[in-house]
Formats: structure tokens, C-alpha cells, sequence
């Protein structure tokens, strides 16, 4: 047996999810899972992971929007895609054009999902074609590192008395990740 069940999330602890819980079940939610945070970060959101456990191959989720189950165009278009992978339908009240349960909703999101993966490819490429530019530039894209000539040297004075990585990144108050690759950067000169 099929059923529809509901998510709703608020953005604070201080909203009330009631309207949206009310829309649901008038959608047809028989149950309704409710997060209150201002996270959109999955480990955020208990509710939604006992949801996503909930649910099973044939089931509708049913939701306001698609800002309630994700922060971003590309994570709606994910879930959806693993929810539909279970056999799981979605349906967006305010916005129809999400409505798995049909043969349009289905064509649409696939639709959709090609169009939000070649924006995701094409900003990828866009990047990789504008560092590798840079380079030629002999400019070095992306964050400036923590790691400044004179953590650098203390590192590799620490790291010559056997310190560990991570001794030496409480230290000097940066992550391990970053002195790990001052230390490699150092030895391949």
C-alpha cells in the first residue's frame, strides 16, 4: 500500500511550522515529518533523514516547496533523482511542474535535471579553463593559503623533531589538510 507522506521545515526555531503542515495534510500527508533549524545541511535535519527511512517504493512525498528539502538547485535535483531511483514520487505544492506521480511531471524534471547538470558541468569548465589561464598568467587561483613562509618553516622544524601533523597544526593553529600540503610542496621542491 501506497502512501503519502509529508516533509515541512522552518528556518527557525522561533516559525511555526503549522501552515505548512496544515497544507500538507490537506494534500493528502496520512503523516507529516517537521525540522526546525536554520540549517539546510542534511546532518541538520532528523526529521528528514527519519523521513527519507520512512519512505518506501511507491510512496508520494509531498512538500511546499523544494527549498524544504534542499539548499540548492543541485541538491533538489539529487534527491529527487535518489527518491525516484526508490520508486519514490515527489510533488511540490507550489510548484506544480514537480510532480512525479505523472508521465509530464517525470519529463519535466528530466528535463530539468539535463539542464541543471550542464550548468554544473559548464561552470566547472568555465573555472578550470580560467585557473589554467591564470596559470599562464603565473597567477595561483583559488583561497590564499594559511600557511605563511614563516608557518612553513616552523612547521618543517617541528615535523624534523618528529612531531606529528596534527600536533603540529594545533600548534600553529591552522588544519592538518594545510600543513600536510605545505610539508608535500616542500619536499617536492
Amino acid at each position: 500500500m501506497s502512501n503519502t507522506i509529508g516533509y515541512a521545515r522552518v528556518s527557525t526555531r522561533d516559525q511555526n511550522p503549522d501552515s505548512q503542515e496544515a497544507e500538507l495534510r490537506a494534500a493528502g500527508a496520512v503523516r507529516v515529518f517537521v525540522d526546525r533549524g536554520e540549517s539546510s545541511r542534511i546532518a541538520a535535519r532528523p526529521e528528514w533523514l527519519t523521513c527519507l527511512d520512512y519512505l518506501n517504493a511507491g510512496d508520494t512525498l509531498v512538500i511546499r516547496a523544494l527549498d524544504r528539502i534542499a539548499g540548492s538547485e543541485v541538491m533538489a535535483i539529487q534527491t529527487i533523482d535518489e527518491l525516484h531511483g526508490r520508486k519514490v514520487h515527489i510533488r511540490s505544492l507550489t510548484e506544480p511542474e514537480i510532480d512525479t506521480t505523472t508521465p509530464m511531471g517525470r519529463a519535466l524534471f528530466g528535463i530539468v535535471a539535463v539542464f541543471a547538470q550542464l550548468r554544473v558541468d559548464t561552470i566547472r569548465d568555465n573555472t578550470m579553463r580560467g585557473l589554467a589561464h591564470a596559470r599562464t598568467q603565473g597567477r595561483i587561483g583559488g583561497r590564499p593559503t594559511v600557511m605563511t613562509p614563516e608557518r612553513i618553516e616552523e612547521a618543517k622544524n617541528m615535523r624534523a623533531q618528529d612531531k606529528s601533523i596534527t600536533h603540529i597544526a594545533a600548534v600553529l593553529g591552522v588544519g592538518a589538510s594545510s600543513v600536510s600540503r605545505a610539508l608535500t610542496r616542500l619536499a617536492a621542491d
